[in-house]
């Protein structure tokens, strides 16, 4: 490894956005039969930096080497020249076309084009490197990780040797990220040069070679994986030490606070996203829910807020103010919120679903509080005071408060939206997705949090996407699988991989509740 010359490198390469500089003078290299990772905060410039070498964006500085010969990069067209493929985050597939189809779209055939040919190659790719998939099977009737298999091989059909894969894993199950893992090592042996953007640093121990991080635009350096541990990489990342350490305390007097018995619902073409959901929260506790994306995490959660009609069944909660067991089925969203069950889901869309783009801090916790005001010129002084508690305690990067929530990077948008719903004081905690692309140190600083609202005897029900946090976080993990209850598991003694295969688990019902 990392002999002869390099199978891209990168010199002196700057990218500006106006004002924001997005990329700084950095310099890196990555070899044939060599898997590097990209580390680096929110913002810190890896996504551009990787859209540079694909033909998305072109530098203002710099140079691209690819085998030691200088490119010039000017769109994806041109990427594909030099063999470069990149495997977005959001899949880029035709839902009614085959996979075989997906893969050759856009593509010049020489002589007929023939579809029986191209799932033969196709086939043939996926034996050389132990994908699994049908050619022929149509796009709308796939998982996810299918999805993703077609993205990869369409990238290699068109021959290329260099491969740039953004968050790979971020919606993919344990056994589906090994098996991952294991195409990427046999590409690596047969001399692929692979870069992979990701945010969960036992992924990157396992899998690459080396690591390059970036910090705030600028190459910080590159280590070798085998001679790093966690800490070094997140001091890199971050610029100080920081404790990766999830403090999990033990539930002191535990109450029912939400009991949810067999509620269903059915989405637009009658099909039951949930299906006889039975479970209890309980106050001063973290209960996690894990499962594939779209397994009916969003529908349930927005039934208990009242955003979302269920068809049967009743979900009554234990008012810790009045003593009283009211059933929210027969509440609005605004009486249900009014009662101290809070929702804070963070969507890929923050500002379409959850806070006025065109609205500062403080006017966006004023979203919130307004209601009460008693007179006609709104009260300003605690939204405000609200607003730069949040931005102190989950360093939010802004100029100040008041300061349009749109000029926010994605992942304080995110600080912001998760600290208003926790600053409301619930009896009940919502948490989707609250540190969904943040970076390590914004999701510590969120993970602390919920633990303090856990403190306080806040029953928080947090839906994530990596198991590991689940694992270390949650007092008691529900497995949820195609709208239905896989299982309940203790969270200190529960297994990633038995999870794993609950998650896949179509059938089942409410067991094994702890």
């Amino acid at each position: 490894m990392c002999v002869g010359s390099a199978a891209i490198e990168l010199r002196g390469i700057t990218k500006r956005f106006g004002n924001v500089v997005a990329n700084s003078n950095v310099s890196l290299s990555v070899y044939g039969g060599e898997i590097l990772s990209l580390l680096g905060e929110n913002g810190s410039g890896k996504t551009t930096l990787m859209n540079m070498i694909s033909g998305i964006y072109y530098p203002d500085e710099g140079q691209i080497f690819i085998n030691g010969e200088e490119a010039v990069i000017r769109s994806p067209k041109d990427a594909f020249k030099y063999k470069i493929g990149m495997i977005h985050q959001h899949f880029k597939l035709i839902d009614v076309f085959s996979a075989a189809e997906n893969v050759v779209l856009g593509l010049k055939e020489k002589g007929k084009y023939d579809i029986k040919t191209v799932s033969e190659r196709v086939a043939e790719i996926s034996e050389k490197y132990g994908f699994d998939i049908n050619p022929d099977k149509k796009i709308y009737e796939m998982s996810v990780s299918e999805k993703q298999t077609v993205e990869i091989i369409k990238v290699l059909y068109r021959g290329a040797d260099i491969l740039i894969l953004d968050e790979p894993t971020a919606v993919l199950t344990p056994q589906e990220t090994q098996k991952l893992f294991t195409v990427l090592r046999k590409m690596r042996e047969d001399g692929k040069a692979i870069i992979i953007i990701t945010h969960k640093l036992h992924e990157v121990l396992s899998l690459s070679d080396r690591v390059a991080v970036l910090r705030k635009g600028e190459y910080i350096g590159t280590v070798e994986t085998a001679k790093t541990d966690e800490a070094e990489l997140t001091e890199m990342m971050v610029g100080k030490k920081i404790e990766l350490n999830i403090e999990r305390a033990t539930p002191e007097n535990p109450q029912d606070r939400l009991v949810v018995k067999n509620i269903s619902c059915k989405n637009r073409e009658g099909v039951n996203v949930l299906d006889e959901v039975s479970f209890t929260a309980r106050s001063g506790e973290i209960l996690g829910i894990a499962g594939i994306a779209g397994s009916g995490q969003r529908e349930l959660l927005e039934a208990i807020a009242g955003l979302q009609h269920i068809d049967g069944g009743e979900i009554i909660y234990n008012n810790p103010k009045t003593g009283s067991a009211d059933n929210l089925r027969d509440k609005t969203p605004l009486q249900i919120r009014e009662l101290g069950v809070r929702l804070s889901f963070v969507p890929e869309d923050r500002l379409g679903m959850g806070l006025v783009g065109n609205m500062d801090i403080v006017d966006n916790m004023m979203l919130r509080s307004y209601r009460k005001g008693k007179s006609f010129f709104l009260e300003r002084k605690a939204p405000k005071n609200l607003a730069e508690t949040i931005i102190e305690q989950l360093e939010v990067v802004t100029p100040s408060a008041a300061t349009p929530v749109r000029k926010l990077s994605g992942g304080n948008v995110q600080k912001v939206l998760v600290g208003r719903e926790i600053a409301a004081a619930p009896t009940v905690l919502m948490a989707a997705y609250p540190v969904r692309g943040l970076d390590i140190n914004s999701s510590y600083a969120i993970y602390n949090l919920l633990n303090q609202q856990k403190k306080n005897g806040v029953a928080v029900i947090f839906v994530g996407e990596d198991l590991d946090v689940l694992i270390e976080l949650c007092d008691r993990i529900m497995v949820i699988g195609s709208g239905r209850v896989a299982g309940i598991v203790d969270g200190r003694t529960a297994d990633k991989n038995k999870i794993g295969l609950m998650m896949t688990k179509t059938q089942g019902g409410n067991e094994n509740e702890q």
